[in-house]
């Protein structure tokens, strides 16, 4: 049945539109105090263990303390001038910037190319995946105690190196020999073979981040890309790739930043020696800080750390992970 409306005539009054109704969805008086009551348990935390540290840190930061008495003994900036100038300090910072160096032009392109391979149809590919991702289950004291046993002077690896290396073509058991190192007690090469266990401890979780990103990205573009005659090659450079550009992103992120913090496995392997050669920013905390009585000092060097890792976090999110950020937000 077809219905008709009369045209409205001039001068006629018009009825007001009706206010609209507020949404069901809209929070509250009780709504908000319910958010709050969910909320304040974790914001107590928070306050507890996070923020109460960082004000402690920085008030002891100012005064020359040994941890016993009251702070009487102010000094102001000098704890950090006494950083800044400490050769020891800039080495460690040294340290931590090559082991993050390391990690971006070796244990990155490792975990991608392992990810790219577990991401095909391989027989067994699961156990693979487990396997390599077992590593970063351990924690950071058994792997240290065991890779502190296994790189020590006439250990499993020198042993396993004299046995294997004369069996290789052009390689004689002197060679092994020379090339054979005390690897953790060279200051030389004792920050390498510690690389060496970072990574063997930590490129699982960047596999698993990876391979992650892999499986969503559509197997329609790689299919199409196939299509208008691309290898795989240029598949990969051209399609995979840049839509793994924001699991790299986070996982470049994750290094770094894991690099400047990196302390229970280089405690329990060298304690930051031999002579130093391994210090990392967080051993050089607790050595000179708290292992030497000097909590005021170590408050400073927290402060130092914490500043570092807050400016490289800032600025990677403004200059890397903008467009990410931005994406999903809106």
């Amino acid at each position: 049945m077809q219905t008709t409306h009369e045209p409205l005539e001039i001068g006629q009054p018009v009825s007001p539109t009706p206010a609209p109704r507020p949404l069901k969805g809209t929070p509250g008086r009780a709504s908000w105090m319910a958010l709050a009551a969910l909320i304040s348990p974790a914001l107590v935390l928070y306050v507890l263990f996070v923020i109460y540290p960082i004000v402690q840190s920085l008030r002891f930061s100012v005064y020359r303390w040994n941890g016993l008495g009251p702070l009487v003994d102010f000094v102001g900036l000098d704890n950090f001038v006494e950083a800044f100038n400490s050769p020891d300090f800039r080495a460690a910072v040294l340290h931590c910037a090559i082991i993050a160096v390391l990690s971006l032009t070796l244990q990155l392109p490792f975990a991608l190319a392992l990810a790219v391979i577990l991401n095909q149809k391989l027989a067994g590919r699961g156990l693979f995946r487990t396997m390599f991702f077992a590593p970063y289950v351990l924690s950071e004291v058994v792997t240290g105690v065991v890779w502190r046993q296994l790189l020590r002077p006439d250990g499993m690896v020198d042993r396993v190196l004299e046995t294997v290396g004369p069996l290789m073509p052009g390689v004689s058991s002197e060679s092994v020999q020379e090339f054979i190192r005390p690897w953790l007690g060279d200051p030389g090469v004792a920050l390498y073979s510690l690389f060496f266990v970072l990574t063997w401890k930590y490129f699982g979780l960047h596999m698993i981040l990876l391979l992650a990103g892999l499986q969503g990205i559509p197997d329609e573009l790689k299919e199409a890309a196939a299509i208008d005659g691309a290898g795989r090659w240029q598949s990969f450079r051209y399609v995979t790739l840049p839509l793994l550009g924001p699991t790299v992103r986070i996982s470049i992120f994750l290094m770094v930043i894991g690099s400047f913090h990196v302390f229970d496995l280089v405690w329990v392997t060298t304690k930051g020696g031999p002579i130093g050669a391994t210090q990392t920013m967080a051993t050089y905390l607790i050595d000179f800080g708290f292992g030497r009585g000097r909590f005021g000092y170590g408050g400073a060097v927290s402060i130092l750390i914490f500043a570092i890792s807050m400016v490289l976090a800032l600025l990677y999110q403004r200059f890397v992970l903008r467009r990410d950020v931005e994406g999903a937000l809106t």
